[in-house]
């Protein structure tokens, strides 16, 4: 299909609510339709590859006006490699709920009625009243092939399910749902609907907003577990959400009830990639813990994944939350939580590659005849730096702040939410009652182990010297392998005590401390993390040669996780790493997350998944958040890496997500194989 956006603005883009809001409205009215007779559910997300521009956008994406321009920020986001967030999109978490009690009739209602109370907020209302109109005539066009295919259907059974789809689609266009299949056929639309929009992908609490649809058609006698369960397979088909599982309700109950189980059920049987996170505390539910780590071993693609209540409780009341709304706060993405529907958090978005603030500080120091060469001198030059960095970080997040409503406001996903619809503001716009934006900290590893490697080999030791050392890092270590090996092959970061240990420790605080040293300028507060996502390869494309005997353009490290190989007598020992992630939390209510990748056989091994459950529990109790795990044959891998195409089934846990490991560049198949075989 072809469809061309509208622009309103003289540069040839589209912008703000009302040309944003009736694009999206039009593109989802002319997509074409997917109807499966042997699915429960109707629709599928239109496939637009990474590298092109949304559909439903002209360009240029963000407008050229002088207003909008921030200039005066790139330099020092170059200059320190910043992802600063401006124009980031999602990274919050809707609530579901809004639609289960009121329906898209009942949201469109309330957008005439909030329209009246804020009439100077007309193209806020046009906006988004189109992207509604646009989903239903989507949603409309489903129907009707779904009726059509019936009409010339000749099995009865599937003639009766593109029937019952039909009808109860129709219901949907308007009204909320009645029963637990339409439930998950309400969910699916969001999923398509927001996935198509930005990408979005977080969902919440799926086995509480699922359960009395369930619990009532159990007690009528219309459904039973295997029908629940092809439901949500159909469901989990049509998209890798994120959505949590068990943990504590506001009031400390366990959350888990029969559909926790039925969802870790339907991820089992369906074994694709899949987003359900488990969250794990003193009261969960222990069978539902037995169950998450079985089939983590049976299934072998990295989820369910784990994430530890009690710190991330604890870290969220830090900010002044109370208990109460802390718990509330549920798995959202890659390695965060969000409080569906009222906080706006553009969560894993922003990050500060310090590899690069380490780089610009060491350069700064050796160009300054009068700063001393020795260990303290390159630390004030790496705190003052890290320090203007996260100082631009906060800026960016303001001017995001500031001009996002009217660049691309997130229109599909005000809908759900508590606040915008009746304020007619976006949710970046003070349409919601909480912010907290998140700061990550990315190559956490490069540089702990590069200053350990400087200490060691040049305070101490007196192996080489500052001048000497910045020659091979411009170099590339062309010619010094030895030098290179030496300083690389020190104690490092997760070996236990040692000098990597402690920077990494190090680092993190002073990081989590001069982002909490106040809010933003205007006012926003800001919650610190470290993870790097997928941005581990292009971080380090931008990065020199580092002390730590990494070459230039190399990944930096991964995530929280010391770099491969940093404990070659117990080839990375899975309590070591947790001992060392544990070690580096910054406690503020978002995750530090731990990369585990496990072998298979332990899960066969008599006690080997109570070993795991109790490794998991030490995590958490150590003050730990996330624990992203694989469970990986050495010896596939490698032949997998090599030959991808004989293959096409196997499924990694690359970082906060799981995907075919064929379907990854050679690039991000390699840190897979990294982590497990160095």
């Amino acid at each position: 299909m072809t469809f061309t956006p509208a622009s309103n603005h003289s540069s040839g883009g589209s912008f703000g609510p009302k040309s944003v809001g009736e694009n999206f409205g039009a593109l989802l009215s002319a997509l074409p339709v997917y109807v499966d007779p042997l699915s429960s559910q109707l629709g599928a997300w239109f496939y637009n590859p990474p590298d092109n521009p949304p559909m439903y956008r002209s360009r240029p994406f963000w407008p050229p006006d002088p207003e909008f321009d921030f200039s005066h920020l790139r330099g020092d986001i170059e200059r320190y490699n910043i992802i600063s967030g401006i124009g980031g999109g999602q990274h919050f978490c809707p609530d579901i709920q809004i639609l289960f009690d009121l329906g898209w009739g009942g949201i469109l209602d309330k957008i005439y009625t909030c329209r009246e109370k804020n009439p100077d907020r007309s193209d806020f209302y046009d906006g988004h009243e189109a992207t509604l109109r646009g989903i239903q005539n989507w949603m409309r066009h489903h129907v009707e092939k779904a009726r059509e295919m019936a009409g010339i259907e000749a099995h009865r059974h599937l003639r009766e399910n593109l029937q019952h789809m039909a009808d109860l689609n129709e219901h949907l266009m308007t009204g909320p749902p009645r029963t637990f299949w339409e439930a998950c056929q309400l969910v699916s639309w969001v999923a398509m609907v927001t996935r198509m929009f930005n990408g979005a992908g977080a969902m919440g609490q799926l086995d509480v907003l699922l359960y009395p649809f369930y619990a009532q058609d159990v007690a009528r006698g219309v459904l039973d577990d295997e029908e629940a369960i092809f439901h949500l397979i159909c469901m989990l088909l049509i998209d890798t959400q994120y959505y949590q599982i068990g943990g504590p309700d506001a009031r400390g109950v366990d959350r888990t009830n029969p559909v926790s189980f039925l969802l870790l059920e339907a991820a089992h049987r369906l074994k694709t990639p899949s987003n359900i996170t488990v969250r794990v505390w003193d009261g969960l539910n222990p069978k539902l813990f037995d169950k998450a780590v079985k089939y983590l071993f049976d299934d072998k693609v990295g989820s369910p994944r784990f994430m530890g209540e009690e710190a991330l409780t604890e870290g969220f009341m830090k900010n002044g939350n109370p208990l109460e709304l802390a718990r509330n706060r549920v798995a959202s993405g890659c390695h965060w939580c969000a409080l569906p529907g009222i906080e706006y958090t553009l969560n894993d978005i922003v990050k500060i590659n310090v590899a690069k603030v380490f780089d610009v500080a060491l350069r700064e120091l050796m160009a300054d005849p009068a700063a001393g060469r020795n260990i303290g001198q390159v630390w004030a030059f790496f705190e003052k730096h890290m320090q203007r960095a996260v100082e631009v970080t906060k800026l960016g997040i303001d001017f995001h702040m500031a001009h996002q409503k009217d660049v691309l406001p997130e229109v599909p996903l005000n809908l759900l939410c508590h606040g915008p619809i009746e304020r007619g503001r976006d949710i970046t716009d003070g349409g919601v009652d909480y912010y907290n934006m998140c700061i990550d900290l990315s190559a956490l590893a490069t540089v702990a182990d590069s200053f350990a490697a400087i200490e060691q080999r040049i305070d101490r030791e007196g192996k080489l010297t500052y001048e000497e050392l910045l020659r091979h890092l411009d170099r590339d270590w062309e010619g010094v392998e030895d030098m290179r090996l030496m300083m690389k092959h020190i104690p490092r970061f997760g070996s236990g005590g040692s000098l990597g240990d402690a920077y990494a420790e190090k680092i993190a605080k002073r990081f989590t401390e001069i982002v909490k040293e106040g809010p933003t300028p205007d006012g926003f507060n800001c919650i610190p993390g470290i993870f790097s996502w997928a941005s581990t390869i292009p971080m380090g494309k931008a990065v020199g040669a580092t002390p730590n005997g990494r070459h230039a353009g190399a990944p930096i490290s991964h995530g929280a996780n010391p770099d491969p190989g940093f404990a070659r007598e117990s080839s990375g020992a899975p309590t070591a790493l947790s001992n060392a992630v544990a070690a580096v939390q910054c406690g503020y209510g978002n995750t530090v997350p731990l990369q585990l990748d496990m072998d298979p056989g332990l899960g066969r091994d008599e006690g080997g998944l109570e070993a795991v459950k109790a490794l998991i529990q030490s995590h958490f109790q150590q003050g730990g958040t996330l624990i992203n795990m694989n469970v990986l044959n050495k010896e596939q891998i490698l032949r997998a890496h090599e030959n991808p195409a004989l293959y096409p089934d196997l499924i990694v846990r690359v970082t906060g997500f799981s995907a075919y490991f064929s379907s990854l560049s050679r690039e991000f198949r390699q840190l897979v194989v990294d982590r497990i075989v160095e």
